[in-house]
């Protein structure tokens, strides 16, 4: 190693393992493949990361926005980085002072450069499309302010308790409904603590009990399914949608450990709640705005939110014009949250389109495959800068809907480099996959 490499100082990119929910929207978005995690921490390979930023903006905690001026032969590996329950101390003034007088090279942060739409597979090295390059992580202009981070581990308060108000399994149970896809829909009330909430945030939950290592569990990230003003409208309280995890994600059988727990749950049990989390996931409150929702699973959770807020709305005489259109998608319809509720629903309210890719003696239809049906209808609201699209729901899904809309747009003659330019740079498109 040259005489240079060896005196290089760099800002080593880190995370904050006390702070991070473990929600994988970092590694899902590092377009050079420089984060990883094991079951305890997520972490940067600091001879990957290229300092593009782009992990930044979607972190809900802020846990990836640290820093530590490191020797580059000195930087931490990923393997002391998995290991860490804490950040460790800066260098002292005196060592970098040292190199500083030595002529060490000090590599520092470009500025943040948009993302590109195509990118190498950090495994592969194949160019495949970019979906994270079009998800925005502004909110519209027209969103409600919204308050985050009130309670965790550099908090004040490092929890809050909330009170199970409530419990339901929102998935049908029939022939072929099995335990495997349980979902269920639990209501959380607060109390008189303050824990103020917006369609498209999210809480996190602490398990009880420790895991494989004797540390206690870290919090489990859950989006919110119930409007500003509660579940229960005026009640300081909130709901969540939540899968039980019998499988890993190459099927092989694993017992979820918040996932079965909350599941479980029964009325007047106490649950650790930190947060909450988010400001870019967050629905427009202007009235001309239109609402484009895709979903698949749990991932409703968000829609259901911004629909319950919007019918309340109505209802109450409070919102005029404004189109609510949803394509929700599931392996069969015993499997779709909260499917007869929405049966309910007025069709001039929402128009809801469902897909399902496992249903005996049908073709396989996915969300993408509905939008495309629906061209005409996306492509006059993809014209209207009032429109925000919401994507919310296993990774696997983003590519797909990404690319729907961009045919959808082309179809029409409309040019997409333009629309998806200003989809990300007004708030009007954003990704939540997980």
């Amino acid at each position: 190693m040259n005489a240079v490499a060896e005196t290089a100082v760099i800002k080593q990119h880190l995370i904050d393992p006390e702070i991070c929910i473990r929600c994988n929207t970092c590694e899902a978005t590092c377009p050079v493949g420089a984060i990883t995690h094991d079951s305890l921490n997520y972490v940067v390979d600091a001879e990957k990361c290229n300092l593009c930023m782009d992990c930044i903006s979607p972190c809900p905690t802020g846990s990836i926005d640290n820093w530590r001026t490191m020797p580059r032969v000195r930087a931490y590996t990923v393997e002391e980085q998995l290991k860490w329950e804490e950040l460790p101390a800066e260098l002292p003034p005196e060592e970098l002072e040292g190199l500083a007088e030595a002529g060490a090279d000090v590599a520092v942060a470009p500025a943040p450069a948009a993302p590109p739409a195509v990118v190498k597979d950090a495994s592969s090295g194949e160019e495949v499309f970019n979906s994270t390059a079009f998800g925005s992580t502004l909110p519209p202009w027209s969103a409600a302010h919204a308050y985050t981070n009130l309670y965790g581990p550099k908090a004040s308060q490092k929890t809050v308790t909330a009170t199970v108000v409530g419990n339901v399994r929102v998935t049908e149970v029939g022939k072929t409904a099995g335990s495997d896809y349980d979902t269920h829909h639990i209501v959380l009330d607060f109390g008189a603590l303050p824990f103020p909430v917006l369609e498209g945030q999210s809480i996190g939950v602490v398990p009880p009990g420790f895991d494989d290592m004797g540390r206690k569990h870290h919090a489990r990230q859950y989006s919110i399914a119930s409007p500003r003003n509660g579940e229960r409208p005026g009640y300081n309280n909130l709901s969540l949608t939540i899968k039980r995890v019998l499988q890993d994600h190459d099927g092989a059988p694993v017992r979820g450990v918040a996932s079965n727990y909350m599941c479980d749950l029964k009325v007047g049990d106490k649950v650790e709640v930190i947060g909450p989390f988010g400001a870019s996931f967050l629905m427009p409150n202007h009235p001309r705005s239109n609402i484009v929702m895709i979903c698949t699973g749990t991932g409703s959770a968000p829609m259901r939110a911004m629909t319950e807020w919007r019918r309340r709305l109505r209802a109450s005489g409070k919102f005029e014009g404004g189109k609510l259109m949803l394509f929700f998608g599931a392996r069969t319809q015993e499997e779709l949250p909260y499917f007869g509720p929405l049966q309910s629903l007025p069709r001039d309210f929402i128009d809801s389109n469902f897909a399902f890719s496992r249903t005996p003696g049908q073709p396989k239809r996915y969300v993408q495959d509905v939008m495309r049906e629906r061209a005409a209808d996306l492509a006059e609201l993809l014209q209207d800068p009032n429109t925000f699209f919401y994507v919310c729901g296993l990774k696997s899904m983003e590519e797909g809907v990404v690319l729907a809309l961009r045919d959808v747009a082309r179809g029409a003659g409309l040019n997409w480099d333009a629309i998806s330019a200003s989809l990300k740079r007004e708030g009007r498109l954003h990704l939540e996959t997980y």
